[in-house]
């Protein structure tokens, strides 16, 4: 009996060392897969976040590139002007640079004139800008055109103020120098306007009322 007993101490002995080898050696087996999976994880982690600061830093690459390449537009398409003035006209093109989509145009309160004129476009109007201050961040009008497949693209600004009485003949100050190149327009009870061509090229000139290369389509 002393033997049997004996050998269940034993066999019980072997039995509790053999389950504490396996737990052992079943968290030797499970901890590298569990830091290998941190390890992953954490790879993965810092590589997505590397593409997403890659991607954000690509498209801040992509503007700047942007607006470097609409300076120099303005820079080769108008050259002669009065530095100041270019400035202004890059300015005015920089404030107007969301009516590229014409819906902002249209959340913004310009609405359509009707007015549709060959070499020039099509006109929308904010009529609560329409006053005797001119301001070539706010123009009272944005001219459009249509592509081919039918969308509206921004092509110049229009600046309007009314005609002063007292000095009917006087144009307003507009753009810094003398190459304004004001029309004393008596549609809508009489104003001075100014096209700007700041979204197109205009070979004319980048004041001239009319431009060559509009060539609008109904």
């Amino acid at each position: 009996m002393m033997k049997n007993l004996s050998n269940a101490a034993i066999s019980g002995e072997v039995k509790k060392i053999t389950e504490q080898q396996l737990k052992d050696q079943l968290t030797w087996m499970t901890a590298p897969l569990f830091y290998l999976i941190v390890f992953l994880s954490t790879f993965l982690f810092t590589g997505c976040k590397k593409y997403e600061r890659s991607e954000a830093n690509s498209e801040a690459q992509s503007i700047s590139n942007k607006k470097i390449n609409d300076d120099k537009e303005l820079l080769t398409y108008y050259k002669g002007l009065d530095p100041k003035t270019l400035w202004e006209l890059q300015q005015a093109r920089a404030a107007t640079a969301r009516y590229s989509n014409i819906d902002n145009a249209f959340r913004d309160q310009y609405k359509d004139l009707g007015l549709v004129m060959q070499n020039m476009g099509f006109h929308f109007l904010k009529a609560e800008l329409v006053d005797s201050v001119f301001d070539f961040r706010r123009p009272e009008i944005l001219v459009y055109n249509k592509k081919i497949n039918g969308s509206f693209e921004l092509v110049a600004l229009e600046y309007a103020v009314p005609i002063d009485p007292q000095h009917p003949n006087a144009p307003p100050e507009g753009f810094t120098g003398n190459a304004d190149d004001w029309d004393f327009n008596t549609l809508n009870s009489g104003w001075w306007t100014l096209h700007a061509w700041v979204w197109e090229n205009n070979p004319d000139g980048v004041f001239n009322m009319t431009n060559p290369l509009v060539i609008v389509r109904q």
